[in-house]
């Protein structure tokens, strides 16, 4: 099977059991200040590995639940098997299951599936962005001003938090809205298919970000830090917008900076 083919059926076969398990949690443990993790997350990760290692036993995983194997293959799968498991845990309706791979270091593919709205978003490293298999592109949204943003917030540490705060209040008064989801993947791929316009997050780990982030590239859209140097998925700033707000966002965020990093 392909890359893409294994990548769809694990993500299919995981939102299923996310979909049927939805308002059914029963074990809910704490990794960190707010940071949850079920039952389900466990399961769904289990899920997607199986899949992955029935076509590549080779290949090396990166994981949120159960970390990075030891593997020294040239290929890394880049897992989140539940982004968004506080929203899962209380029933709230946005989350997703987020898979990429990377190839000797260069993510070549990512997809994101949301089970609720049987939406699929996926791309390949030259190929464009895909929702449904239909072609999606960013937003042509010029200003800040006509701008949809998206951010979120990490508890890990209390600077993060505190500094986003000052993001948020400066970016409510100078965009048309802004909006909270928590589910990052989703959040990158509402970028790439122009239903936001921007997203910045502060604390963002790789398996939320590694799929989505390719996806948002392939759309036309651009990402960066804060200072917009190059972004990576193991960065702690992460800015993602149609590519026209870029630097007008970037301005904003310099307003808040708290820490010279």
């Amino acid at each position: 099977m392909e890359f893409m083919e294994v990548a769809i059926k694990a993500a299919l076969e995981a939102g299923g059991i996310l979909r049927r398990s939805l308002g059914r949690v029963r074990e809910i443990a704490y990794k960190g200040e707010n940071n949850l993790v079920t039952e389900v997350d466990r399961l769904s990760e289990n899920t997607i590995i199986g899949v992955i290692k029935a076509s590549f036993p080779s290949h090396g995983i990166f994981a949120e639940e159960r970390g990075k194997s030891s593997s020294e293959s040239d290929y890394l799968w880049i897992i989140d098997p539940l982004d968004g498991t506080t929203n899962y845990a209380h029933t709230y309706p946005v989350f997703s299951v987020s898979i990429a791979l990377q190839i000797k270091g260069t993510l070549v593919l990512g997809v994101v599936y949301d089970p609720l709205r049987e939406e699929l978003f996926s791309a390949e490293l030259g190929s464009g962005a895909y929702l449904n298999e239909k072609s999606i592109k960013v937003s042509a949204v010029r200003t800040v001003k006509e701008s949809l943003l998206c951010t979120g917030f990490t508890h890990e540490n209390e600077w993060m938090v505190e500094e986003n705060l000052i993001h948020f209040a400066n970016f409510i008064k100078r965009a048309q809205a802004v909006r909270r989801d928590g589910s990052a993947a989703l959040d990158l791929c509402y970028v790439a298919c122009g239903r936001y316009d921007g997203f910045w997050e502060l604390g963002l780990n790789p398996w939320d970000t590694a799929a989505g982030s390719l996806i948002l590239k392939e759309a036309g859209g651009k990402i960066t830090d804060f200072n917009g140097r190059e972004f990576s998925i193991y960065s702690e700033e992460l800015l993602a917008t149609n590519g026209i707000i870029h630097k007008e966002m970037l301005d904003v965020l310099s307003l808040g900076r708290q820490r010279n990093r």
